[in-house]
């Protein structure tokens, strides 16, 4: 018999991901700030909840990709929380698990697994890389912090929503690991982003150029999904660039707190910081190529 399935936030990667656990036959309660977002997931069978903590009193295993680590507190944490929401129901046969997938503080994941495991109730970590098109295809890669038992318990409903699932260590260690995958992105989607203005500059076909590098040592992830994009102009957001500002702003706090300087990923995150400040802070990370663009070669970074 499978778990009943809280989910809470139906954003650009949300929505699809819960409706992959639909489609693997799952029985879903939902929980999200604007309720018309997550409409395609009731034409699937999905039910509706009026919040975090009513969710989860529906259900065994409640999932959560939410925008920022204060978002993530109120949903698990706050008094209409998921934890709430868990004590309103006695008598399970297993103890009910919160899941969040959000990228988040690696702190603040192991403060919901103490607190969690205060009331019986189990808490992992599981942030996930592969953008909005792997979280449509179940395709994405996701990185778990918490016990390995309960990750054992929960890795067949994540083998409906990605096609790596790694587990990483104690509470924490899947924020971590996500950690490390912004930080290469970051430096891999300054460099794409130079490059493709490079090319132009320089009068190449970009079209044979991309080809010839992504066949190379130069390909990546960014440069086959995301240069596309710019090529034809697209900025619509895969991953939003205010959400990728956040991440690296985390990365660095947890750098500095373990007395390690990334400068690398400080330039980049003041130029998504520029892109921002103009207005493209909703737009895809790829729009990183807006504010380079637009530098002059006596601009401050």
């Amino acid at each position: 018999m499978k778990p009943r399935i809280g989910w809470i936030g139906t954003g650009v990667m949300g929505r699809s991901m819960a409706a992959n656990l639909l489609k693997a036959g799952c029985e879903l309660t939902v929980f999200t700030r604007t309720k018309e977002k997550a409409a395609p997931l009731f034409d699937l069978g999905a039910l509706w909840a009026e919040s975090p903590a009513r969710a989860a009193a529906a259900s065994d295993v409640v999932f959560l990709t939410v925008g920022y680590p204060a978002d993530v507190r109120e949903t698990v944490l706050g008094r209409l929380g998921v934890l709430a929401g868990f004590r309103q129901e006695a008598g399970r046969a297993a103890p009910p698990t919160v899941v969040d997938m959000t990228t988040s503080s690696p702190a603040l994941a192991a403060e919901i697994y103490a607190a969690a495991r205060a009331q019986g109730a189990d808490a992992l970590d599981a942030p996930v890389s592969g953008g909005d098109i792997g979280a449509r295809e179940g395709t994405l890669s996701i990185m778990v912090g918490g016990d390995e038992n309960v990750f054992r318990r929960i890795v067949p409903l994540f083998e409906a929503l990605g096609s790596k699932v790694v587990y990483q260590g104690k509470a924490g260690m899947g924020q971590h690991a996500k950690m490390v995958n912004q930080i290469l992105i970051a430096g891999n989607m300054a460099g794409m982003c130079e490059a493709l203005l490079y090319a132009r500059r320089a009068g190449l076909d970009m079209d044979k150029v991309m080809s010839s590098v992504a066949a190379g040592a130069a390909g990546s992830w960014s440069l086959s999904n995301l240069a596309p994009r710019i090529l034809r102009g697209d900025f619509e957001p895969g991953f939003f660039v205010e959400h990728f500002i956040k991440d690296m702003k985390i990365a660095l706090e947890e750098a500095a707190r373990m007395e390690l300087r990334l400068p690398a990923l400080d330039l980049v995150r003041r130029l998504y910081e520029r892109l921002a400040a103009q207005g493209g802070g909703r737009l895809g990370t790829q729009a990183l190529i807006k504010a380079l663009d637009g530098l002059r070669k006596d601009d401050p970074l």
